[in-house]
């Protein structure tokens, strides 16, 4: 009886022991408090994946417009402000980024009948319009203000093309961070918006018709990607289908994306497919505009490789991966014949090939030498014509332009150096400035470095680090550290407020360029995918351990952010080595890893990741996906999850589903949120003052909980 006593006692001790852990005070860093995290139901469902069964707690929060996800949403959205509001920095730091974003800022011009159109945002302005400048020297004149089209400050536009005569416009029309847009057609002559409205969709592509009576435009739908035309002043239900569905007998269906362009001569419309995010394959097609109902031919089909085709001075010359892993460009020879006899322009090389441009009667072609930009320009011979050279460590745009035009644009940027935009004269190789923004951030006092580290299989990793000069490194300043990792998607060294911020506070940067990406070309990419996908976050946890090891930080200083893919990247990190980071801002993230492809534009992504759905590929999903791999009873970092309501590429329920699961199982009693925007999404888009709101929140959470807050030095002036 004593020893039933004994173990009934023990047994009612763990059981309260349990329930004391789940009902703790959080305590933040700096003297921030909360109750326990609100109490979120778990109704179980059972899930079996060859023959392993899997069990999901959070199941109903998959459905978004439910009152009880609502709910949900409005309870965590007020127990994160009750953090924010405690967050002592948060006020300084509305008053700081103000400085650094509400500046004027310039999209890369569009050049069209010697008149120059681009997106503009003067000082102040919550959102860019559209201008046209008639002339080089001319004013800069404004064509459409989206305050005229919405009263939501979180309206923007897109401008989408340009007739051949410069006389009219089509633009987006986007509500908040979706990817949707409203596409309108805009009259210069008339000096307004025509009638013409193409509804709420995901628009690839918009070009016009050589004459300017009719727009191509594809839409893609959850079935897959459809071409048209719409002829201006009729109505959309009137628009005929040009291509889609299938071509040459081959279904065309969800994750085959393509696009429409018209070549710069205005002969042909050119069809590129991208098989997948990113493309196992790319087939283009083209049609004679001349020719009355041409067919479409073949400039390459059925090949596993990507190409990219630009048609100038009647030839095309093809970007390719084909038997080149770092890229070439070739001269196609249509007809049918393998890309192995095209005429090889630029061979590949040891720096991989990141993009390429054709302006005048040049070739440029953008290269990453360790992620750095490099541009070399070359006649269609293939001989160097000249160099654009880059005294300090940057990013450059491609040479945006057209064939047979004189003048090229590009803008050269850095993490501790703000865009700036240039005209190029391609006959003299002489650059003028065509926009710059004036940011209180002194590029002078900082330092931009790259260092190489060892990731646990010993591949070569290449890093970014920046700082101010003269930092200390003895371990005790704070730490930021952001990445990505996949798509074959690259991460060079550009601008950003919030990490500016960061290092005008006193605070390390730091970016790893990780396998999974496009820096090193294919081989490089492919060294991350699907099995492999674990190479990513060994080499960011590698990059972690360097810089702990040559004292830029201690975990107890390291913050971590990252969204989309990069999101994902932190899932893995808080359920992988939650003792390297003191705090995580885990953004729009994949999270549920076994059913991520049932959601929005997730099946596109199974070229990259793989499905669950696939016996082989289930059980390497299941050993990283972060959702899967939460451990009851771990002393978790402290961690903002950040999502919103217009994200329609990455589902929200990813987020909505982490948190209340991290919130029961974390023991180090530290805040675990879930940041909620019922406006913001995926893309750009937001207005300033909300980019500025959000962005006050992310680097609140990550500046307090890496210690404790100092007095903001804000901006120079």
């Amino acid at each position: 009886m004593r020893r039933l006593l004994i173990v009934a006692l023990v047994a009612c001790a763990t059981l309260q022991c349990a329930a004391l852990t789940h009902a703790q005070a959080i305590h933040g860093r700096d003297g921030i408090t909360l109750p326990p995290p609100p109490e979120v139901a778990k109704q179980p469902v059972v899930d079996t994946y060859f023959g392993t069964k899997i069990t999901d707690d959070y199941r109903w929060l998959e459905d978004a417009k439910s009152p009880e996800t609502r709910q949900f949403i409005d309870e965590q959205n007020v127990y994160t402000q009750r953090y924010l509001k405690q967050a002592k920095i948060r006020t300084q730091l509305l008053d700081d980024l103000d400085g650094l974003e509400h500046v004027s800022r310039w999209s890369l011009p569009v050049e069209r009948n010697g008149s120059l159109f681009f997106l503009k945002r003067i000082a102040g302005e919550d959102q860019s319009s559209i201008y046209v400048r008639h002339t080089w020297a001319g004013k800069d004149e404004r064509l459409i203000d989206p305050a005229q089209l919405s009263r939501d400050p979180n309206t923007s536009l897109t401008l989408a093309a340009v007739s051949r005569d410069a006389s009219m416009i089509a633009f987006g029309e986007r509500a908040g961070g979706a990817d949707e847009t409203v596409l309108h057609v805009y009259d210069l002559k008339q000096k307004k918006t025509l009638e013409d409205e193409l509804p709420a969709a995901l628009y690839r592509s918009i070009s016009f018709t050589p004459d300017g009576k009719s727009i191509f435009y594809c839409r893609q739908t959850r079935k897959g990607t459809l071409l048209y035309e719409h002829q201006i002043g009729t109505r959309p239900s009137k628009d005929a289908l040009i291509f889609g569905n299938e071509f040459r007998g081959e279904a065309l269906g969800p994750i085959d994306l393509f696009t429409a362009s018209v070549t710069e001569d205005w002969r042909y419309l050119v069809i590129t497919i991208n098989r997948g995010v990113p493309a196992k394959r790319v087939d283009i097609v083209y049609r004679d505009l001349t020719k009355k109902d041409a067919p479409f031919d073949l400039i390459v089909w059925g090949i596993d490789n990507r190409f990219s085709a630009i048609h100038a001075g009647n030839a095309w010359y093809v970007k390719t991966d084909y038997h080149a892993p770092n890229g070439c460009i070739l001269k196609a020879d249509l007809g049918g014949i393998m890309p192995d006899v095209w005429t090889k322009i630029v061979p590949e090389g040891s720096d991989v090939i990141d993009d390429f441009s054709i302006i005048g009667s040049k070739i440029y072609v953008k290269r990453l030498k360790d992620v750095k930009t490099e541009i070399t320009a070359y006649t269609f011979a293939g001989k160097p014509a000249g160099t654009i050279d880059f005294e300090v460590i940057g990013s450059a745009s491609s040479i945006q332009g057209h064939p047979g035009e004189r003048y090229g644009f590009f803008s050269f940027e850095s993490f501790i150096q703000p865009p700036t935009l240039y005209r190029l004269d391609t006959t003299t190789g002489k650059r003028e400035l065509f926009a710059q923004p004036k940011v209180p951030f002194n590029t002078a006092d900082y330092q931009l470095k790259q260092v190489f580290y060892q990731s646990k299989d010993r591949t070569r990793i290449p890093m970014f680090i920046a700082g101010k000069k003269a930092l200390k490194q003895d371990g005790s300043e704070r730490l930021l550290m952001t990445g990505y990792g996949g798509f074959n998607l690259s991460m060079p060294p550009r601008w950003n407020p919030a990490w500016a911020w960061w290092m005008l506070q006193g605070g390390w940067f730091a970016q790893p360029n990780l396998r999974g990406g496009g820096e090193y070309g294919e081989k490089w990419h492919q060294q991350a995918m699907f099995e492999k996908k674990q190479n990513v976050f060994d080499d960011w946890f590698a990059a972690a351990h360097d810089l702990i090891d040559n004292k830029y930080t201690s975990a107890e200083h390291f913050a971590i952010t990252g969204r989309s893919n990069g999101g994902l990247l932190m899932g893995a990190s808080m359920t992988q080595h939650p003792e390297l980071f003191s705090a995580i801002w885990c953004g729009y993230p994949l999270l549920d890893m076994l059913r991520y492809q049932k959601f929005e534009q997730g099946p596109q992504w199974t070229t990259e990741y793989g499905s669950a759905e696939d016996d082989k590929q289930f059980f390497y999903l299941l050993k990283y996906s972060p959702y899967q791999n939460v451990k009851q009873g771990t002393a978790y970092p402290a961690i903002m999850f950040f999502t919103g309501d217009n994200d329609t590429r990455v589902d929200p329920l990813h987020a909505r589903k982490m948190t209340p699961l991290m919130q029961a199982a974390s023991s180090s009693g530290r805040p675990i949120l879930l940041h909620y925007s019922v406006k913001g999404g995926h893309s750009e888009g937001v207005s300033v003052e909300q980019q500025i709101q959000d962005d006050a929140d992310q680097l609140a959470f990550l500046w307090t909980e890496t210690g404790p807050a100092k007095a903001s030095r804000g901006p120079a002036k």
